[in-house]
């Protein structure tokens, strides 16, 4: 479908197929035929799982309408990329649905190359997708690798697991607020509410942690995208058990800190969505392997353990936490 001045076609070798986001060169993608056909085409070693997820965004209910169009491709691509990371996968290729209510060269300009940003980091090739016209949405879907019989799911934790997070929580719902009036960490001058903003925009997939857990041994494991209490339910409920957290162990950021006071702070860490941090458990024997940080930087912190008690959180005072979930906007 031509999409206003600009065809389809057009706009797909201009912005998409270029080859610093199409042509990127991973680990297993000199197999792919990409773009350029009807069906893109790849081989699966004989060892491996393919991993998919598909990703919709959609504009005022995901992301802010007239938001920086490079930020929003970093942050789509990066929403998609954590949940390889949830289940240990190894990037291996996405595709992009994208519908516009207009044709913006400009726009497309910097949309293509947040893509491409954090498509060159995690050397994952865009292979195919569709354009159209209508109300602004982006439908992501990646494509991940595992070796059979070894991704993490959310069905494995046992009583006695400890319970553990990468990263910090609360960052991005904790600039919620100003990223609805349209503040950018560009455009803000407050230091710890400009690293909340980053957070936001910019969330890192934490798909070497994934890779990591997985080989350590790891239980089960999710992405956080709708607060830890809400999320770690998932966890309960797919595996039958309970948990017992210390909510001030939860890990938080200077920055949260110092812009929220302490009690908002805490809900934020315990409730906010869209951080993008895992969640993930790992047996109690086990606990001596997990550094305090990744290779990468990445900072790990245990917050509680599996019980049997199923379905149920807990503080260790025995107070019921409630499992609600962030919702988005």
């Amino acid at each position: 479908m031509a999409t206003g001045v600009m065809g389809e076609f057009e706009l797909i070798k201009r912005y998409f197929a270029r080859p610093e986001i199409a042509q990127i060169q991973g680990q297993y993608t000199s197999s792919i035929l990409g773009i350029g056909d009807d069906c893109a085409l790849f081989d699966i070693p004989p060892d491996m799982q393919l991993a998919q997820s598909l990703d919709t965004l959609v504009e005022g209910v995901h992301f802010p309408g007239e938001c920086d169009p490079f930020a929003l491709g970093y942050r789509a691509l990066a929403v998609s990329l954590s949940d390889l990371a949830a289940m240990g996968a190894e990037p291996h290729s996405f595709t992009l649905g994208l519908t516009l209510p207009r044709v913006s060269e400009l726009w497309l300009k910097e949309f293509s190359e947040g893509l491409a940003q954090l498509a060159q980091r995690f050397k994952i090739p865009l292979i195919g997708g569709d354009t159209t016209k209508g109300p602004l949405t982006l439908s992501l879907q990646v494509q991940g690798l595992v070796p059979k019989g070894q991704a993490l799911l959310r069905s494995g934790a046992r009583p006695g697991d400890l319970i553990c997070i990468t990263g910090t929580l609360g960052d991005a719902a904790g600039a919620l607020p100003s990223v609805l009036s349209g503040e950018t960490p560009e455009t803000c001058g407050d230091e710890s509410l400009k690293y909340l903003l980053h957070r936001y925009w910019y969330p890192s997939p934490r798909l070497f942690a994934g890779q990591w857990l997985r080989q350590a041994g790891a239980t089960s494991a999710l992405d956080i995208s709708d607060g830890l209490l809400g999320d770690l339910g998932h966890i309960l409920e797919a595996s039958n058990v309970g948990a017992e957290i210390e909510p001030d162990l939860v890990p938080r950021s200077a920055a949260l800190d110092r812009y929220h006071d302490q009690d908002t702070a805490l809900t934020l860490a315990l409730t906010g969505g869209d951080d993008y941090e895992l969640c993930f458990t790992i047996p109690r024997q086990l606990a001596q392997t997990l550094p305090a940080k990744l290779s990468d930087g990445c900072r790990i912190t245990c917050i509680g353990q599996i019980n049997d008690e199923s379905g149920i959180v807990r503080d260790p005072q025995g107070n019921l936490l409630s499992k609600k979930a962030y919702t988005h906007f």
